[in-house]
Order: C-alpha cells, then structure tokens, then sequence
C-alpha cells in the first residue's frame, strides 16, 4: 500500500541557524486516525507545513502520493495538493462571503460552476450542524460555527488527507468533543486524518490509532488500538 505522505530524513532550518526539525522518518498510511502533540513550540505547527508542502525542507525527502515532491512542477505540486484538506488554527475564513460561499470557494476555483457543487455543499453544512448558517457572514459566527465552517471547507473537495491545526484550541470542552467525533466519522468513511493538539485530556477520551509526539525536534510514534 503507498504511503500518502512519507517522510525520509527531513530536516528543516531557517537561514543559518539550528534545524528546528531534524531527522524524521514515517509514513500516513491511507485511512488512518493520527494525534499530533507535543508541548507548545515543540514544532506541531511547522510539522504540519511540511506535510502539507507550504513548507520545503532543507535537507531529505518527502513523498506525496507515492511521488518525490522536489521532482514534481508547480502544477503537479499543485494538483497533487487538492487531495489534502488543511483546517487552520485561525480559521481563514473570508469575511465578506457567507459561510455557504466559503465552503464552495475551494470548488470555484477549481473551476466547477455552481449547480453542479451546490448541493454538496448545503449537504455538508448540514452535516457539519451550519444548515440553517448558510447566509450568515463570518463575522457573525460564534468560534464553534467558524472551526465547522472552516473544516467543511476542507471537507468539500473529498480529501484523502485531512490535516488540521489544533482545531479544538478555541471551543468549549463538549463542542471539542462534537468536533472529534465529526473527525472520527470522517475516518470512518475512508479520509486519513492528522489532528494536531496539545490536550492530553482530550486525546484520552477518543479511542485513536497512533499518537505523533513531537520533541526535540524528532517525532516519536506509538501505536495503539482505534475503538
């Protein structure tokens, strides 16, 4: 089975100064549930720039989809990328579109017009609990509906790999818990996903396959059952 991410030997720096990252080597295997944690500024961040290749790293080799990423051009990078969905820490979404145009943006501009996506979208607002916020503008949002709204619109181009960036850190403990659940359906019907977070706690009360421990620099993997 081909890896849809593999790491060998990447290391990272910045100008001259020390590799923030340094000799990491695994693999995401197709359909399957990650943590990503470490303590804060241990490098979850910049590990997940990396795999989603907004990063490049200074030394060693990263494969996508089975494919050497230094050898690939801009426009097979590119394509390449469609199929990992990201959810930023800070939601990035667009304030002068409605949470329905948000989540539609990454289809646009892959160029489809509208009636041939328009019901996908209003199904996966619904499905993430924004059915009824399909109008409303982002700055109308509460956090909670924002965090939806951003993972819908990493959601909608059906990924393969959906990496997301402490996605909890900014909701109350129960929509935490939604939140995971709504990951681990995702899981469930095929999407490899990586969750990078900090909360211990959290992590312990959702069954998971593998825990990535960032420290030092390196990452440290323990594998365990998904309930």
């Amino acid at each position: 089975m081909i890896a849809l991410l593999q790491f060998e030997n990447v290391g990272l720096r910045y100008g001259i100064g020390p590799e923030v990252v340094r000799d990491l080597n695994f693999s995401i295997a197709p359909r399957s549930f990650q943590f990503l944690t470490g303590p804060s500024g241990a490098g979850k961040t910049t590990l997940l720039r990396l795999m989603l290749l907004s990063l490049r790293p200074t030394r060693g080799t990263i494969r996508i989809f089975g494919q050497d990423a230094a050898e690939l051009r801009k426009d097979q990078l590119t394509e390449l990328r469609r199929r990992i969905g990201m959810v930023f820490q800070d939601f990035r979404l667009l304030d002068h579109l409605t949470t329905y145009e948000n989540v539609a943006l990454p289809l646009r501009a892959m160029g489809r017009a509208e009636e041939s996506y328009r019901s996908e979208v209003v199904e996966l607002l619904k499905w993430v609990g924004l059915g009824d916020r399909m109008a409303a503008s982002p700055l109308v949002l509460s956090g909670g509906e924002k965090q939806r709204a951003a993972i819908a619109r990493a959601l909608i181009v059906r990924p393969e790999l959906l990496l997301a960036d402490e996605p909890t850190g900014n909701v109350d403990p129960s929509l935490a818990r939604r939140l995971l659940r709504l990951f681990v359906e995702l899981h469930r019907l095929g999407t490899a996903v990586v969750i990078a977070t900090h909360d211990l706690h959290l992590m312990e009360q959702f069954g998971f396959a593998r825990r990535l421990v960032v420290g030092d620099g390196r990452v440290a993997i323990y594998d365990g059952a998904f309930a």
